[in-house]
């Protein structure tokens, strides 16, 4: 089936920042940094005021350093990183953290018939959209037909002692589900601190929990899938929920006349050539709207929204040049979303 590789994301989140400055009321802490190559924002409201900044910052910042250290594709000394250096047929002993991300995609992997896989790294090399320096260029067939002998989610085994792949080419890439991963962690850090109405987000996936500063449910925009306009497709109330948007119009190269965006299917190597621009999902975690955004981009809308409904998923996709919109974008939800959207 095909899968999605290392997506640039990015929604407009509808935030009361101007709010947050002038509002009466409980304290409002606004929070924001670098982390996973992109940013992090965070809004949170102490109801009672007992919340040190410095103590908050810290709380956040101690879980985004545990996340990187155990995801991060662009540490050498992440757990991930030092699993793709590991021989076939070696265990490596995973964090509790891999060990949840990895046991995620797996779920996601075959509830979505192989759209999902995170063993896409000599491919993702291969097309030079991966962390090791290179440009992007159209590998030959020879180069893609290498790189796919190692690629394939089933080439993973996960026991209770560790991580261990039959085919020591094989590299785990976590940029599909890692980000949401992390927003659930530092929304944990936030439970922590007894926090209970907050918005975190990072790279454009995010949780909200309870209410915004202004005491309604947070209310997050979906961009329109164009990189030269920065309009919004749809609105969405989002509380107690995870949401993610996978794109394949920011990151992509053009050579001779082709675009190739960063969208990969596994069977061919090459990138996918469907019309759906954009995918949504809404989802119990970060880490499971992220996952299953990139599954669901790279099925399309056709074969994404059969697997929605049958798994009562959440999704808004919006394709390009279709119908009656030459020229522009459609957006088609899934049952769920429109249940909880209506």
């Amino acid at each position: 089936m095909s899968v999605s590789t290392a997506l640039t994301r990015r929604t407009i989140l509808l935030m009361p920042l101007v709010a947050v400055a002038c509002r009466r009321g409980p304290d409002v802490l606004d929070l924001s940094g670098s982390t996973m190559g992109t940013t992090y924002s965070i809004v949170a409201v102490d109801h009672d005021g007992r919340v040190d900044t410095g103590e908050a910052r810290s709380a956040i910042e101690a879980a985004l350093a545990r996340v990187n250290s155990q995801l991060s594709n662009w540490d050498p000394a992440s757990d991930v990183s030092r699993f793709n250096r590991a021989a076939a047929g070696e265990t490596y002993p995973v964090s509790s953290g891999f060990h949840d991300v990895i046991q995620a995609a797996d779920g996601i992997h075959w509830a979505s018939d192989g759209a999902f896989d995170v063993t896409l790294g000599p491919l993702i090399e291969t097309w030079g959209f991966g962390a090791r320096p290179g440009l992007h260029h159209s590998p030959d067939d020879a180069a893609i037909a290498e790189a796919l002998m190692a690629v394939g989610q089933d080439k993973l085994q996960l026991g209770g002692s560790g991580l261990s792949k039959s085919n020591s080419r094989t590299e785990v890439y976590t940029s599909g589900i890692g980000k949401g991963y992390g927003v659930d962690q530092v929304a944990a850090a936030l439970d922590a601190l007894g926090l209970s109405d907050y918005m975190v987000e990072i790279g454009g996936d995010l949780y909200t929990a309870g209410r915004n500063p202004d005491g309604l449910p947070w209310q997050i925009g979906i961009e329109t899938p164009d990189p030269f306009d920065r309009s919004l497709q749809e609105i969405a109330e989002v509380s107690g929920l995870g949401m993610a948007t996978s794109g394949d119009y920011r990151n992509y190269f053009e050579e001779d006349g082709m675009r190739y965006s960063h969208i990969l299917d596994a069977r061919t190597g090459r990138p996918i050539t469907h019309t759906t621009a954009s995918a949504t999902v809404l989802a119990e975690s970060a880490m499971m709207a992220d996952g299953w955004a990139t599954a669901m981009l790279a099925l399309g809308r056709d074969k994404g929204l059969d697997i929605a409904d049958q798994h009562d998923l959440a999704v808004l996709f919006v394709d390009r040049d279709i119908g009656s919109h030459p020229g522009g974008f459609a957006a088609t939800p899934s049952r769920r979303f429109r249940e909880l959207q209506g």
